[in-house]
């Protein structure tokens, strides 16, 4: 048995890298196989990722892009197909700003390839990004539209933006390591992307796991009280049941012993205005302690990257 505190990461050193590596990195969160990632391995798994239809892997990369048009009537078109999860706004009448995820972005394609606008963004995409659009592709493939020019905004663009749009456009990925109580909360928030530890797969009796369960330390009983003493007993009863079921059961029917004060690892994908939101929830005094404990230190370190954003979050006296 092990017990650690819980923390949090801002994934900022995946906004550096390619599309295909970024995904690979949270997607193999799931399965805790980040030690099968080689220089090779990003393409075969997204290759793996498409084939069997895992769109929510798809959804932690996020492309920003500036479409120029030459007519109104094309924006009038997009904006009546434009599904929930894309950001739009119009920076000019005829220059659209358009961020989703590669899982929105397929789906745009998929779904409403005939659009002119939207033709044009799977075509220019589908250029850029062969292994995540090819195989939406029609049999002529997609032709470059008149009319519709597509540039993608690098990172260091989008946080030039002005606060309303940088809210709203720039998205940002953290990895929670945490109980279950915490992400049974968490995940209930909309619109995020969640990639979250699997118990269903992982064998925490794999040498990888140390051959033990992992708990997150109750922030609720001081350590050597009473209280945490019948808590870590608990703990070492959970671990011994679960561990002696693995004997003769899967993993997914030994995990059905395990409880909230496990340890588990997600990742959040949001952008600015979402993650505003999460914070006006989860700092107050009246939010959950155990989310408290990681929402506060999170959304000081969001105030300190983006300011005109955050400004106006205030912190309970902890």
């Amino acid at each position: 048995m092990k017990v650690i505190p819980a923390s949090f990461q801002i994934l900022e050193e995946l906004d550096h890298q390619s599309l295909a590596v970024r995904i690979e990195a949270c997607g193999r969160l799931c399965y805790k196989s980040e030690d099968k990632i080689t220089e090779a391995s990003a393409e075969p798994f997204i290759q793996g990722i498409v084939k069997h239809g895992h769109n929510s892997v798809m959804e932690m990369a996020a492309l920003t892009l500036r479409v120029e048009i030459d007519s109104e009537s094309l924006a009038t078109q997009f904006l009546s197909v434009i599904p929930k999860y894309v950001q739009f706004d119009r920076l000019e009448k005829k220059v659209l700003l358009i961020t989703g995820t590669i899982r929105a972005f397929r789906e745009l394609a998929r779904d409403y390839g005939k659009v002119k606008v939207i033709k044009g963004i799977a075509g220019h995409l589908a250029e850029l990004y062969p292994l995540f659009f090819s195989d939406l592709a029609p049999k002529r493939g997609w032709l470059p539209q008149d009319g519709v020019v597509v540039t993608r905004l690098p990172l260091a663009e989008v946080e030039a933006l002005s606060a309303d749009l940088l809210a709203k456009h720039r998205y940002v990925a953290v990895r929670f390591i945490t109980n279950r109580a915490v992400t049974h909360e968490l995940v209930r928030h909309r619109p995020c992307s969640f990639l979250q530890e699997s118990q269903r797969y992982c064998r925490y009796a794999d040498d990888k796991f140390g051959n033990e369960i992992t708990f997150i330390k109750p922030m609720f009983f001081a350590e050597g009280s009473s209280e945490y003493k019948l808590w870590e007993k608990a703990m070492l009863e959970t671990e011994k049941i679960y561990l002696k079921l693995l004997g003769t059961s899967s993993p997914q029917a030994a995990r059905t012993v395990l409880p909230n004060s496990c340890k588990t690892e997600i990742i959040v994908f949001a952008n600015l205005l979402e993650w505003l939101h999460i914070f006006r929830l989860r700092t107050p005094k009246n939010a959950e302690p155990s989310m408290r404990e990681v929402m506060i230190p999170l959304a000081k370190a969001f105030q300190g990257r983006y300011p005109a954003v955050f400004a106006d979050v205030t912190f309970a006296a902890e």
